[in-house]
């Protein structure tokens, strides 16, 4: 099962709503973290989540708002005894921002740290794969897809019948190997199953400008979670951010399923906020989240909650 949970869905600065970036991504029990702006451990507190679960962490870019809460996360692992390495992903310059902090105080952490600047790469792990890809934010930045594996197809009955297959371990091995020698014939796996089933997709942008690489890298997203600070373009002037508009275009382009409009900027209410992407969005499958909103995706869709309002 896979859950996106939002820590923090604010911008620049937090508000008595709302939190700075922040996003984990809970994956068959392995918690990976999408930026960590200040406040993250208390966020994670609330929400019921473990720092201790968390080995992988993803930076964006090295504004304050997106990093901040780093310190605290490593310092609160190492007071709780962590003996398992932590990894830093990042753009360029990580490695020298993540050092530095790491000699701020009195305070050396007693577990490894490994931290790997990125380009455009493609990592894989058990089960899923995570793509780094650069975004317009007028500083070294990033944007993330995470991917899971595509997996088989199911067992078809009449096709194993054809072939005199009942279950067992002979299963198992052609499911391991891919194929096997059956009572004088080779069966390969895709034989006697169905298609194969597309694994989730979901593409965070971090702060970004529209580009033409983010909506190639978001192509087919189940979830696209894409900057959104501004309303106008008058609002925005001439930051690197997107306006919701621009953030619901990409989506359309790339044919999201769910597009989550991120990084709201502090000046917007929430209903304000949600009455101009009602106006911009049109007919994209949209989502305004909420700080502790969790989205939990099954049978082919996201399904929201939110932690504080159902109680955990």
């Amino acid at each position: 099962m896979l859950e996106v949970i939002f820590l923090g869905t604010g911008g620049i600065m937090p508000t008595r709503e709302r939190n700075v970036p922040a996003i984990a991504l809970r994956y068959n029990g392995e918690i990976l973290l999408f930026d960590a702006g200040e406040g993250t451990v208390r966020q994670m507190n609330t929400a019921g989540l473990s720092p201790m679960k968390v080995d992988k962490i993803f930076i964006t870019h090295f504004h304050g708002d997106h990093y901040l809460g780093l310190a605290a996360l490593i310092q609160t692992m190492n007071l709780w005894n962590r003996e398992r390495p932590l990894h830093i992903y990042g753009p360029k310059y990580t490695f020298e921002f993540v050092q530095n902090f790491l000699k701020t105080g009195f305070f050396r952490p007693g577990f490894d740290i490994h931290i790997h600047e990125l380009g455009e790469s493609r990592l894989k792990f058990n089960g899923y794969e995570v793509w780094s890809f650069g975004v317009e934010h007028g500083v070294p930045a990033l944007g993330y897809v995470f991917k899971e594996r595509d997996k088989r197809g199911k067992f078809l009955p009449e096709k194993l019948a054809r072939y005199g297959l009942s279950g067992g371990p002979v299963l198992g091995k052609l499911e391991r190997e891919g194929r096997i020698e059956w009572k004088g014939r080779i069966i390969h796996l895709e034989d006697v199953t169905g298609p194969r089933r597309r694994g989730v997709k979901v593409a965070y942008t971090g702060d970004t400008r529209p580009t033409e690489r983010v909506r190639l890298f978001s192509e087919g997203a189940d979830l696209l979670i894409h900057d959104a600070t501004y309303l106008s373009p008058e609002h925005r002037g001439d930051s690197y951010h997107s306006t919701v508009g621009e953030a619901c275009e990409v989506a359309r382009r790339c044919s999201a399923k769910l597009l989550a409009l991120f990084h709201r900027a502090f000046r917007y209410s929430y209903e304000e906020y949600l009455e101009g992407a009602r106006f911009h969005c049109g007919d994209v499958n949209f989502l305004v989240p909420r700080d502790f909103d969790v989205l939990t995706h099954r049978a082919g869709k996201f399904d929201v909650r939110n932690l504080l309002e159902d109680g955990g």
